[in-house]
């Protein structure tokens, strides 16, 4: 790939969803990328106390399964570190842990090492927003 002067890129992340923006010397792109991450099933039932009137909800998760969602989230990752792997400087933010986690996963590659990785919390947001708040990042010259 052509090697830009301006390689940024910004990204917002779930477990379910990554949109990511990148901006270079030729413009602004943005692609989403959707995760294939199988939700934790739930038991139905549990027993029921005098104090609340459901009783403990348990997330009952086998070995198999936990095997499979932590594969399907490293695949996850990959694909959006092979996106982003261009870039020289690099913000992750989104709600909940899948922005640190990718952050340790960036940190696992040598290529990374040298590479500016802010991570930032943030609630749900629109690719509008989302879009808007990578180019401020970048604007800010942070």
């Amino acid at each position: 790939m052509k090697a830009y002067r301006r390689n940024d890129a910004g990204l917002w992340l779930d477990r379910r969803q990554a949109i990511v923006v990148s901006i270079n010397d030729l413009g602004e792109f943005v692609e989403r990328i959707q995760s294939d991450i199988e939700r934790k099933v739930r038991l139905s039932g549990g027993s029921r106390t005098g104090k609340t009137p459901y009783g403990p909800q348990q997330v009952s998760v086998d070995g198999k399964q936990e095997e499979r969602i932590k594969r399907q989230l490293r695949q996850y990752f990959q694909e959006i570190i092979r996106r982003i792997q261009d870039a020289n400087k690099i913000l992750i933010f989104g709600p909940g842990e899948a922005k640190t986690e990718l952050k340790k996963e960036l940190q696992k590659s040598r290529e990374f090492t040298l590479k500016k990785i802010t991570v930032e919390p943030s609630d749900k947001m629109t690719e509008r927003q989302i879009a808007a708040k990578v180019r401020q990042f970048f604007a800010d010259g942070k």
